[in-house]
Protein backbone atom coordinates (compact mmCIF):
# COMPACT_ATOMS: atom_id res chain seq x y z
CA UNK A 1 0.00 0.00 0.00
CA UNK A 2 2.76 2.00 0.97
CA UNK A 3 4.56 1.71 -2.55
CA UNK A 4 1.33 2.43 -4.83
CA UNK A 5 0.79 5.20 -2.58
CA UNK A 6 4.33 6.50 -3.43
CA UNK A 7 3.39 5.90 -6.70
CA UNK A 8 0.18 8.17 -6.91
CA UNK A 9 1.93 10.51 -5.26
CA UNK A 10 4.73 10.40 -7.89
CA UNK A 11 2.11 10.91 -10.26
CA UNK A 12 0.34 13.49 -8.99
CA UNK A 13 3.33 15.90 -8.79
CA UNK A 14 4.61 14.97 -12.52
CA UNK A 15 0.84 15.73 -13.56
CA UNK A 16 0.84 19.37 -11.19
CA UNK A 17 4.60 20.14 -13.17
CA UNK A 18 3.22 19.41 -16.55
CA UNK A 19 -0.09 21.65 -15.80
CA UNK A 20 2.10 24.61 -14.24
CA UNK A 21 4.53 23.92 -17.40
CA UNK A 22 1.66 24.51 -19.78
CA UNK A 23 -0.04 27.61 -18.22
CA UNK A 24 3.73 29.24 -17.99
CA UNK A 25 3.50 28.28 -21.55
CA UNK A 26 0.17 30.00 -22.34
CA UNK A 27 1.51 33.16 -20.60
CA UNK A 28 4.68 33.46 -21.58
CA UNK A 29 2.90 33.51 -25.58
CA UNK A 30 0.41 36.45 -24.27
CA UNK A 31 1.07 39.93 -25.62
CA UNK A 32 1.48 41.32 -21.88
CA UNK A 33 4.20 38.96 -20.80
CA UNK A 34 5.97 39.67 -24.15
CA UNK A 35 5.45 43.29 -23.52
CA UNK A 36 6.84 42.80 -19.94
CA UNK A 37 9.78 40.97 -21.37
CA UNK A 38 10.60 44.31 -23.66
CA UNK A 39 10.44 46.13 -20.25
CA UNK A 40 12.71 43.82 -18.90
CA UNK A 41 15.29 43.76 -21.42
CA UNK A 42 15.37 47.49 -22.08
CA UNK A 43 16.22 47.76 -18.32
CA UNK A 44 12.88 49.73 -17.65
CA UNK A 45 13.87 50.53 -13.75
CA UNK A 46 17.29 52.41 -14.98
CA UNK A 47 15.44 54.10 -18.17
CA UNK A 48 12.48 55.07 -15.66
CA UNK A 49 14.78 56.82 -13.17
CA UNK A 50 16.87 58.46 -15.65
CA UNK A 51 14.68 59.87 -17.46
CA UNK A 52 12.88 60.94 -14.46
CA UNK A 53 15.47 62.67 -13.02
CA UNK A 54 16.33 64.54 -16.36
CA UNK A 55 12.48 65.66 -16.35
CA UNK A 56 13.16 67.10 -13.01
CA UNK A 57 16.46 69.01 -13.30
CA UNK A 58 15.83 69.94 -16.92
CA UNK A 59 12.34 69.61 -18.53
CA UNK A 60 10.39 70.75 -15.75
CA UNK A 61 12.92 74.15 -14.75
CA UNK A 62 12.18 74.68 -18.88
CA UNK A 63 8.35 74.57 -19.17
CA UNK A 64 9.05 77.51 -15.70
CA UNK A 65 11.24 79.29 -18.13
CA UNK A 66 9.48 79.50 -21.71
CA UNK A 67 6.50 79.84 -19.93
CA UNK A 68 7.92 83.46 -18.13
CA UNK A 69 8.48 84.63 -21.76
CA UNK A 70 5.03 83.95 -22.99
CA UNK A 71 1.91 85.88 -23.41
CA UNK A 72 -0.59 85.87 -19.73
CA UNK A 73 -2.84 83.85 -21.12
CA UNK A 74 -0.62 81.16 -22.81
CA UNK A 75 1.47 80.80 -19.50
CA UNK A 76 -1.86 80.17 -17.69
CA UNK A 77 -3.19 77.57 -20.38
CA UNK A 78 0.78 75.86 -19.38
CA UNK A 79 0.00 76.21 -15.63
CA UNK A 80 -3.39 74.40 -16.28
CA UNK A 81 -1.97 71.89 -17.91
CA UNK A 82 0.73 71.14 -15.69
CA UNK A 83 -1.00 71.26 -12.42
CA UNK A 84 -3.53 69.03 -13.49
CA UNK A 85 -1.25 66.35 -14.98
CA UNK A 86 0.30 66.64 -11.67
CA UNK A 87 -2.80 66.35 -9.88
CA UNK A 88 -2.21 69.28 -7.89
CA UNK A 89 -5.06 71.46 -6.05
CA UNK A 90 -5.75 73.10 -2.76
CA UNK A 91 -2.41 73.89 -0.56
CA UNK A 92 -0.14 72.43 -3.24
CA UNK A 93 -1.53 74.84 -5.81
CA UNK A 94 -1.38 77.45 -4.75
CA UNK A 95 2.39 76.65 -4.12
CA UNK A 96 2.90 75.93 -7.60
CA UNK A 97 1.24 79.32 -8.55
CA UNK A 98 4.09 81.17 -6.68
CA UNK A 99 6.55 79.35 -9.79
CA UNK A 100 4.45 80.91 -12.73
CA UNK A 101 3.47 84.24 -10.58
CA UNK A 102 6.63 85.60 -10.80
CA UNK A 103 7.63 85.17 -14.43
CA UNK A 104 8.93 88.52 -14.46
CA UNK A 105 11.56 87.75 -11.96
CA UNK A 106 12.42 85.08 -14.02
CA UNK A 107 12.58 86.90 -17.20
CA UNK A 108 14.92 89.57 -15.69
CA UNK A 109 17.08 86.32 -14.21
CA UNK A 110 17.76 84.68 -17.34
CA UNK A 111 16.71 86.91 -20.58
CA UNK A 112 16.78 85.84 -23.90
CA UNK A 113 20.05 83.96 -24.21
CA UNK A 114 19.58 82.14 -21.13
CA UNK A 115 16.38 80.97 -22.25
CA UNK A 116 18.47 79.30 -25.62
CA UNK A 117 20.62 77.90 -22.70
CA UNK A 118 18.04 76.35 -20.95
CA UNK A 119 16.57 74.95 -24.05
CA UNK A 120 19.56 73.34 -24.94
CA UNK A 121 20.40 72.33 -21.94
CA UNK A 122 16.94 70.15 -21.64
CA UNK A 123 17.88 67.98 -24.41
CA UNK A 124 19.56 65.62 -21.65
CA UNK A 125 15.62 64.35 -21.10
CA UNK A 126 15.21 64.50 -24.79
CA UNK A 127 18.34 61.73 -25.20
CA UNK A 128 17.14 59.57 -22.53
CA UNK A 129 13.42 59.50 -24.32
CA UNK A 130 15.39 58.37 -27.68
CA UNK A 131 17.21 55.97 -25.95
CA UNK A 132 14.46 53.73 -24.63
CA UNK A 133 12.51 54.15 -28.00
CA UNK A 134 16.03 52.83 -29.92
CA UNK A 135 16.44 50.11 -26.79
CA UNK A 136 12.32 49.29 -27.36
CA UNK A 137 12.55 48.49 -30.88
CA UNK A 138 16.22 47.38 -31.44
CA UNK A 139 17.33 49.99 -33.43
CA UNK A 140 20.81 50.84 -34.04
CA UNK A 141 22.41 53.64 -32.17
CA UNK A 142 22.15 56.78 -34.11
CA UNK A 143 24.37 59.24 -34.69
CA UNK A 144 24.78 62.85 -33.24
CA UNK A 145 23.63 64.46 -36.33
CA UNK A 146 21.04 66.68 -35.15
CA UNK A 147 20.89 66.20 -31.32
CA UNK A 148 20.95 69.67 -30.91
CA UNK A 149 18.31 70.65 -33.40
CA UNK A 150 16.14 67.79 -32.57
CA UNK A 151 15.77 67.89 -28.74
CA UNK A 152 14.63 71.76 -28.43
CA UNK A 153 12.20 71.30 -31.50
CA UNK A 154 10.52 68.43 -29.76
CA UNK A 155 10.52 70.29 -26.14
CA UNK A 156 9.01 73.07 -27.82
CA UNK A 157 6.20 71.32 -29.82
CA UNK A 158 5.87 70.09 -25.90
CA UNK A 159 5.03 73.51 -24.70
CA UNK A 160 2.82 73.73 -27.58
CA UNK A 161 1.06 71.12 -26.63
CA UNK A 162 0.36 72.16 -22.99
CA UNK A 163 -0.67 75.34 -24.00
CA UNK A 164 -3.26 74.32 -26.54
CA UNK A 165 -4.36 71.37 -24.06
CA UNK A 166 -4.83 74.04 -21.29
CA UNK A 167 -6.86 76.28 -23.65
CA UNK A 168 -9.40 73.54 -24.72
CA UNK A 169 -9.52 72.33 -20.55
CA UNK A 170 -10.74 75.99 -20.47
CA UNK A 171 -13.20 75.54 -23.76
CA UNK A 172 -14.32 72.17 -22.53
CA UNK A 173 -15.06 73.02 -18.58
CA UNK A 174 -18.39 71.92 -16.77
CA UNK A 175 -21.30 69.91 -18.89
CA UNK A 176 -18.30 69.49 -21.83
CA UNK A 177 -16.18 67.63 -19.40
CA UNK A 178 -16.77 64.52 -21.20
CA UNK A 179 -16.17 66.22 -24.48
CA UNK A 180 -12.55 67.39 -23.09
CA UNK A 181 -11.68 64.04 -22.36
CA UNK A 182 -11.65 62.35 -25.49
CA UNK A 183 -10.26 65.65 -27.35
CA UNK A 184 -7.60 65.25 -25.14
CA UNK A 185 -6.93 61.25 -25.17
CA UNK A 186 -6.88 62.11 -29.07
CA UNK A 187 -4.30 64.61 -28.84
CA UNK A 188 -2.41 62.93 -26.78
CA UNK A 189 -2.15 59.84 -28.59
CA UNK A 190 -0.67 62.12 -31.53
CA UNK A 191 1.57 63.90 -29.24
CA UNK A 192 3.37 60.39 -28.51
CA UNK A 193 2.03 58.95 -32.01
CA UNK A 194 4.66 61.66 -33.40
CA UNK A 195 7.08 61.50 -30.77
CA UNK A 196 7.94 58.11 -31.39
CA UNK A 197 8.81 58.50 -35.04
CA UNK A 198 9.92 61.75 -34.25
CA UNK A 199 12.91 60.04 -31.44
CA UNK A 200 12.96 56.68 -33.94
CA UNK A 201 14.03 59.37 -36.75
CA UNK A 202 11.67 58.81 -38.61
CA UNK A 203 13.15 54.96 -39.46
CA UNK A 204 9.76 52.86 -38.81
CA UNK A 205 6.47 53.66 -40.48
CA UNK A 206 3.84 55.55 -39.26
CA UNK A 207 0.86 53.38 -38.74
CA UNK A 208 3.09 50.40 -36.92
CA UNK A 209 3.67 53.63 -34.36
CA UNK A 210 0.00 54.12 -33.65
CA UNK A 211 -0.02 51.53 -31.22
CA UNK A 212 2.37 53.54 -29.02
CA UNK A 213 0.82 56.67 -28.94
CA UNK A 214 -2.50 54.69 -27.99
CA UNK A 215 -1.04 53.10 -25.53
CA UNK A 216 1.21 55.98 -23.77
CA UNK A 217 -2.03 57.86 -24.08
CA UNK A 218 -4.25 55.39 -21.95
CA UNK A 219 -1.79 54.47 -19.54
CA UNK A 220 -0.56 58.84 -18.82
CA UNK A 221 -4.49 59.27 -18.34
CA UNK A 222 -4.99 56.48 -15.93
CA UNK A 223 -1.59 57.89 -14.22
CA UNK A 224 -3.04 61.93 -14.05
CA UNK A 225 -6.33 59.97 -12.77
CA UNK A 226 -4.15 58.48 -9.69
CA UNK A 227 -2.35 61.48 -9.46
CA UNK A 228 -5.24 63.68 -9.02
CA UNK A 229 -5.69 61.11 -5.93
CA UNK A 230 -2.47 61.11 -3.94
CA UNK A 231 -0.24 63.81 -4.88
CA UNK A 232 -1.64 66.78 -3.40
CA UNK A 233 -2.08 64.82 -0.40
CA UNK A 234 2.16 63.97 -0.88
CA UNK A 235 3.02 67.72 -1.82
CA UNK A 236 1.36 69.12 1.33
CA UNK A 237 2.99 66.80 3.96
CA UNK A 238 6.00 66.47 2.18
CA UNK A 239 6.13 70.62 2.56
CA UNK A 240 5.11 70.76 6.05
CA UNK A 241 7.85 68.44 6.93
CA UNK A 242 10.84 69.09 5.06
CA UNK A 243 9.57 72.16 2.86
CA UNK A 244 10.89 73.27 -0.62
CA UNK A 245 12.54 69.80 -0.88
CA UNK A 246 9.29 67.71 0.52
CA UNK A 247 7.90 69.54 -2.66
CA UNK A 248 10.93 67.80 -5.08
CA UNK A 249 10.60 64.60 -3.62
CA UNK A 250 6.94 64.64 -4.28
CA UNK A 251 7.80 65.66 -8.04
CA UNK A 252 10.43 63.01 -8.43
CA UNK A 253 7.89 60.28 -7.50
CA UNK A 254 5.14 61.67 -10.22
CA UNK A 255 8.01 61.81 -12.80
CA UNK A 256 9.15 58.11 -11.94
CA UNK A 257 5.78 56.60 -12.76
CA UNK A 258 5.11 59.09 -15.98
CA UNK A 259 8.30 57.86 -17.37
CA UNK A 260 6.73 53.64 -16.45
CA UNK A 261 4.04 54.94 -18.56
CA UNK A 262 6.53 56.07 -21.66
CA UNK A 263 8.51 52.67 -20.93
CA UNK A 264 4.87 50.53 -21.36
CA UNK A 265 3.99 52.42 -24.38
CA UNK A 266 7.22 52.36 -26.21
CA UNK A 267 7.66 48.83 -25.21
CA UNK A 268 4.13 47.70 -26.35
CA UNK A 269 4.52 49.28 -29.76
CA UNK A 270 7.34 46.99 -30.97
CA UNK A 271 5.49 43.38 -29.54
CA UNK A 272 1.79 44.35 -31.05
CA UNK A 273 3.55 45.35 -34.13
CA UNK A 274 5.35 42.02 -34.54
CA UNK A 275 2.94 40.02 -33.71
CA UNK A 276 2.03 37.07 -35.81
CA UNK A 277 -2.01 36.93 -34.42
CA UNK A 278 -4.50 39.18 -35.89
CA UNK A 279 -3.50 42.41 -33.71
CA UNK A 280 -0.13 42.58 -35.36
CA UNK A 281 -1.64 41.60 -39.18
CA UNK A 282 -3.91 44.66 -38.21
CA UNK A 283 -1.25 46.88 -37.12
CA UNK A 284 1.08 46.39 -40.12
CA UNK A 285 -1.85 47.02 -42.18
CA UNK A 286 -1.20 43.72 -44.55
CA UNK A 287 2.33 44.46 -44.72
CA UNK A 288 5.06 42.15 -43.31
CA UNK A 289 7.65 44.97 -42.91
CA UNK A 290 7.67 47.26 -39.81
CA UNK A 291 10.62 50.01 -41.20
CA UNK A 292 10.82 52.88 -44.06
CA UNK A 293 12.44 51.96 -47.53
CA UNK A 294 16.37 51.97 -46.43
CA UNK A 295 16.19 52.36 -42.79
CA UNK A 296 18.88 50.08 -41.02
CA UNK A 297 18.06 46.73 -39.75
CA UNK A 298 17.33 46.34 -36.06
CA UNK A 299 20.00 45.03 -33.79
CA UNK A 300 19.72 41.09 -32.75
CA UNK A 301 16.98 40.14 -29.93
CA UNK A 302 18.85 39.28 -26.86
CA UNK A 303 20.25 35.24 -27.17
CA UNK A 304 19.57 34.35 -23.68
CA UNK A 305 16.31 34.60 -21.93
CA UNK A 306 15.70 37.98 -19.71
CA UNK A 307 14.92 37.83 -15.77
CA UNK A 308 13.92 40.67 -13.84
CA UNK A 309 16.97 41.37 -12.39
CA UNK A 310 18.14 42.55 -15.59
CA UNK A 311 15.71 45.25 -15.51
CA UNK A 312 18.21 46.60 -13.31
CA UNK A 313 21.49 45.57 -15.13
CA UNK A 314 23.03 49.15 -15.35
CA UNK A 315 22.79 49.76 -12.13
CA UNK A 316 24.10 46.92 -10.70
CA UNK A 317 26.86 47.25 -13.29
CA UNK A 318 27.63 50.82 -12.45
CA UNK A 319 27.21 50.00 -8.51
CA UNK A 320 29.81 47.15 -8.76
CA UNK A 321 32.50 49.72 -10.37
CA UNK A 322 32.13 52.52 -7.94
Amino acid sequence: MAHLRGLSDRAWIVRTKALVARIRGWIERTLVWRIWGRMIEIEFVDRSVALAGKAFVSFFPLVIVVAAFMPVGVRASIFSTLTHRLGVHGAALQSAKAAFATSDDVRRATGFLGLLVTVFYATSFTTALQRIYLRAWRRPPVGASGTYTRGPAWLLALVAFMAATGALRTLFSGAFTVGFFVVSLATTTVLWWFTAWFMLKGAVRWRVLLPTGIVTAIANGAYTVYANVWISHVVEQNQAQFGVFGIALALVSWFSGAAVCVVIGACAGPVLAEDDGPIGRLVRGGRHDLLVAGAAPPVAAPEAAVRLRDAFRRVDEEAGQQ
